[in-house]
């Protein structure tokens, strides 16, 4: 069995400006070494990839499309402790050009007088953060908007659950960034915090307006109306977080691992087992661990 277990054509594209081409011809370096990793796909029993794998092994019908899970025990909604009068606004996760950080920024920069009581707190290490400080600094947000280093997991989420509104900014533009499914709208959900979401191919894929509160084409005009219409509706909030935990109650990994089983015992019998859940959803799925502070 083979896990493949990002999108990692599109993301060593984007990390080492490699050409879209290289999907379709042999490449040296590190671009070329993933492909390979991917067309030994078809020598395997079965390959656990993300969606977009699928498509790219040379043998789909041995691909299973696999997704994360949080940790119930770790993300629950019972473990918000904090209330000091702010109004926090957070991202949590690695700062590349990709995850549309700078987007978020210059739309806080934009409304920070409508929500005097806002701050907005980025957690994470990554290529773009002397630029994000800079940008920053340059919008006079210099008290505003506070930048932490990475933090562990048991630290990180204590501090998503004490969060009153998380952003997650991928950008749509970045081809990445639409075939990247973020893991930090799952886990926000799963802590009971509502978010405001860029409308990327996956994302959209996964979760309904019902769940988070979309913008469009990497836009900082509509994630800024976007984040002051929730920070002034207090019931849309409440709704959002409703339906989000009962969503992470369907979806979890007490409810799909016999999918996960079911691919594990078909390729020890070398026969199709049918999954002893009765819950049985269009693709199969496993738990891996939480990637927060990867992005």
């Amino acid at each position: 069995m083979l896990d493949i277990h990002d999108v990692l054509p599109e993301f060593y594209a984007s990390k080492f400006s490699c050409s879209p081409r290289f999907f379709h011809v042999p490449l040296p370096g590190p671009c070329g070494t993933v492909v390979n990793c991917l067309r030994r796909s078809r020598y395997c029993g079965q390959s656990l990839v993300v969606r977009a794998g699928r498509h790219r092994c040379g043998m789909p019908q041995k691909c299973s499309p696999i997704r994360n899970y949080p940790a119930r025990g770790l993300f629950n909604p019972n473990i918000r402790s904090r209330g000091n009068g702010k109004f926090l606004i957070t991202y949590p996760g690695s700062l590349n050009w990709h995850q549309g950080v700078d987007v978020a920024i210059t739309a806080f920069a934009k409304i920070k007088d409508q929500m005097p009581d806002a701050e907005f707190h980025i957690y994470g290490e990554g290529p773009a953060k002397g630029s994000l400080i800079r940008l920053a600094d340059s919008l006079g947000l210099g008290d505003r908007v506070t930048f932490h280093g990475l933090l562990p997991t048991e630290q990180i989420v204590q501090v998503m659950a004490d969060t009153d509104l998380a952003v997650e900014p991928k950008r749509s533009s970045s081809q990445f960034g639409n075939e990247a499914l973020s893991m930090k709208i799952f886990e926000f959900m799963a802590v009971g915090v509502p978010l405001v979401v860029s409308r990327t191919r996956i994302h959209q894929y996964y979760y309904s307006d019902a769940l988070v509160k979309y913008y469009d084409s990497d836009d900082d005009e509509e994630l800024a109306s976007k984040m002051v219409l929730l920070r002034k509706n207090a019931e849309l909030r409440k709704e959002q977080v409703s339906n989000a935990l009962k969503y992470v109650e369907t979806h979890s990994w007490d409810v799909e691992k016999y999918q996960y089983l079911g691919i594990v015992d078909s390729l020890v019998a070398k026969e199709p087992v049918v999954p002893r859940s009765s819950s049985v959803s269009l693709e199969p799925y496993a738990i891996a661990n939480s990637k927060t502070n990867q992005g």
